[in-house]
């Protein structure tokens, strides 16, 4: 079987795997009380069925589709199904506001949306009639019967219902070139307004490619099983959820939910996992909380098994007593910390947001594989990560391969490769900004050891990136609270931190109570990662306090510095 990057497209690839492997096991889901499979055959026959069924209802090559849903199995199979006709994918979480679905279809121009939900697919119709109009609403839960009106409403099950062979979709699928645009991510930008990352086949294959080397000593297959549980519109749960896991046969399990996620681990007992820093400090934490209430010798025995851990991270000889102890210590302490995470777990990917090196060390010591990696929507994602047989936790990873990196004269990380975007959708000027002589400029500053090892540093753009990996444009929340009438300033922080906070000036005359009437108004308007979740009252920032610029905008890293003190209380 080739590796990903010798398919031509996803589809192709999706499509002749399911060919190849009829009768594995490709999806799990829980539904009606128990974990149900679903096979590869199965799979295919979906997503061809879907894909005559958008193509009988008017959905044509090029047109961007909206896709609003949960981690589930209808979810590779509409993503399959559309990009095999030609059409594009436009993911969008399902926890974006009505605002935020209307921008991404004014945005994308997309006509169409498929959603998992009755509910959700009130707010995406109202979302379509603020934005001008939706032709075609397709439901996989609960939905009424097709009938007329606009947009017209379209029932999954109508779409799903063809069983014939996938022989004819998956032929037509075969001839689409690797340039073809495959879909549209949606990513903040530095100007508040979410813009849409053009990412072609090319680009989430080379992915693949990379990936499946740095993956090799793992050896991967029918054997493992992936836990999904990051949202599918996140870019890294795009590629390696949905399309390179599957391309190497592995299994992926659909989690019932953040909230399920300890007892998911523990029911499926998963080879593989994503993991943004945010959970791993809070397993950290609950780890470290029960020990609190062990006896004494219990807490030793911890203690002594976490300190010889570390020393194998530091490459330090184990005394006699130790290598000894070693043994027993791994079956009655580290072992009981992996089986939290199922007993099974051959690596744990950590990103979307910087981890904690010592949270990262101590899941090491325990035995449990943490590879920190990088990257970013417009690199379709990863762009490095350790590799499970050397890992350096404080790093990022060397690129993978087929990626070139360099920095630039300021240390900002550049990359070029197939993975690079094609730029972002209607906005050429934005794309000659980031894609320079075919090189992205990432806007995060960063040092190369001498064995390539990448470290971040700093970022050179302002995008917050919470614990939990979501990517938050400072610039449009503090817009909308500098509108209200009584705020005059403000500034919003939160990078690596599990919410947002915000340093406030009130306006002239108005105090706590007008503030914070102020804040609970725009929180109503935001979506759940952006809301304020905390507070400060700071003095103006002018020209002569330095934080403001000649041309009077905020020096935002000075008034973060500014007011580091402040920001520490809110976080604490």
């Amino acid at each position: 079987m080739p590796t990903p990057p010798n398919w031509p497209n996803l589809p192709a690839m999706m499509l002749t795997l399911a060919r190849t492997w009829p009768d594995r096991p490709m999806l799990r889901v829980f539904r009606d009380g128990a974990w149900q499979h679903v096979t590869w055959g199965a799979f295919g026959r979906a997503s061809a069925s879907v894909a005559r069924g958008l193509t009988a209802a008017g959905v044509a090559p090029g047109d961007r589709v909206l896709i609003v849903a949960e981690n589930r199995p209808e979810y590779p199979i509409a993503e399959t199904a559309l990009m095999a006709i030609r059409a594009v994918p436009v993911p969008a979480y399902v926890t974006n506001t009505v605002e935020d679905h209307a921008h991404l279809l004014r945005d994308s121009g997309a006509k169409a949306a498929i959603v998992s939900s009755a509910a959700l697919a009130d707010r995406v119709r109202e979302a379509g009639a603020r934005a001008g109009g939706l032709d075609l609403l397709v439901v996989m839960d609960g939905a009424a019967e097709a009938g007329g009106g606009r947009p017209r409403l379209l029932p999954w099950r109508v779409l799903a219902a063809d069983t014939a062979s996938a022989d004819d979709v998956a032929l037509a699928a075969d001839a689409i070139p690797p340039d073809t645009l495959a879909c549209l991510l949606y990513t903040s930008g530095t100007g508040g307004a979410p813009r849409g990352v053009m990412l072609a086949h090319r680009s989430i294959l080379s992915n693949c490619r990379g990936a499946e080397v740095l993956v090799r000593p793992l050896r991967l297959g029918a054997q493992d099983v992936y836990l999904s549980y990051l949202p599918t519109a996140h870019s890294y749960e795009h590629t390696v959820g949905l399309f390179f896991l599957p391309g190497l046969g592995v299994e992926i399990a659909y989690a019932r939910g953040v909230e399920h996620l300890a007892a998911d681990m523990l029911s499926v007992r998963p080879t593989l996992m994503a993991a943004v820093p945010r959970v791993l400090e809070a397993i950290r934490a609950r780890v470290q909380g029960q020990l609190t209430r062990q006896p004494a010798w219990r807490r030793s025995l911890f203690d002594r098994a976490l300190a010889i851990g570390e020393k194998r991270l530091d490459h330090v000889p184990l005394g006699l007593g130790e290598r000894l102890a070693d043994p027993l210590l791994d079956r009655v302490v580290r072992a009981r910390v992996r089986a939290r995470f199922g007993g099974r777990i051959k690596a744990i990917m950590s990103g979307g947001a910087r981890l904690d090196p010592d949270v990262g060390r101590f899941f090491l010591a325990l035995g449990l594989p943490v590879m920190q990696g990088y990257g970013q929507t417009e690199a379709g994602p990863v762009i490095s990560a350790n590799p499970p047989e050397a890992i350096r936790i404080a790093t990022v990873g060397p690129a993978l391969q087929g990626v070139t990196l360099r920095l630039a004269e300021d240390n900002e990380i550049l990359v070029r490769g197939d993975l690079v975007m094609d730029g972002y959708w209607g906005r050429p000027e934005d794309t000659a900004a980031t894609v320079r002589d075919g090189w992205l400029h990432t806007g995060d500053i960063g040092a190369l050891d001498a064995d390539g090892y990448l470290t971040i540093t700093d970022r050179k753009k302002d995008m917050i990136v919470l614990s939990g990996g979501e990517n938050v444009s400072p610039a449009k929340i503090e817009g909308m609270l500098t509108a209200e009438p009584e705020i005059a300033q403000a500034v919003v922080a939160g990078d690596g931190r599990a919410g947002l906070a915000a340093l406030v000036v009130p306006a002239e005359g108005q105090d706590e109570i007008g503030v914070a009437v102020a804040l609970s108004r725009v929180n109503m308007r935001l979506s759940v990662t952006e809301r304020i979740r905390k507070h400060a009252i700071v003095p103006p920032f002018t020209l002569e306090n330095g934080l403001l610029t000649p041309s009077h905008k905020v020096r935002r890293l000075l008034v973060l510095r500014e007011n580091a003190e402040a920001l520490a209380r809110l976080h604490g």
